[in-house]
């Protein structure tokens, strides 16, 4: 994704090969992760000649959130704090469970931080850390 917003020659189209061989990746393995990102809506795909993978919206509107929740499924580090994917642990009380206590602090730091942050930070050198 940083590679994509960083081209801007040929109207941010770059071919599928010439990424694998930019980011060292497997062209098979990329294939699958690019299908990803397609169907959440922030890649854009065109056959033929002058095809390839482009941003399907500018930079500055897509989060690092949407991108890492796209590949990797939720933020949170249990599922017992997660806001997508919550199923319940199996501690005797979940209000009071100090553990989940301090997951539920991570989860919200980290979703603070990467909602916040677009593709366009990251490739301008701008990525702030504020919780």
């Amino acid at each position: 994704m940083i590679l994509l917003a960083s081209h801007t020659e040929n109207k941010g189209v770059m071919q599928i090969k010439a990424i694998a061989a930019a980011e060292h990746i497997p062209v098979k393995f990329l294939e699958q992760i690019l299908l990803a990102l397609k169907n959440a809506g922030v890649l854009h795909s065109k056959m033929g000649i002058g095809g390839g993978y482009s941003l399907a919206k500018p930079a500055t509107e897509i989060m690092l959130g949407k991108i890492i929740r796209t590949l990797d499924g939720p933020l949170a580090p249990i599922s017992c704090v997660s806001q997508i994917a919550y199923e319940a642990c199996n501690c005797p009380d979940e209000a009071t469970c100090k553990l989940r206590a301090v997951m539920f602090d991570v989860r919200t730091a980290m979703t603070n931080i990467l909602d916040k942050t677009s593709l366009a930070d990251v490739v301008g050198g701008h990525a702030s850390i504020t919780i």
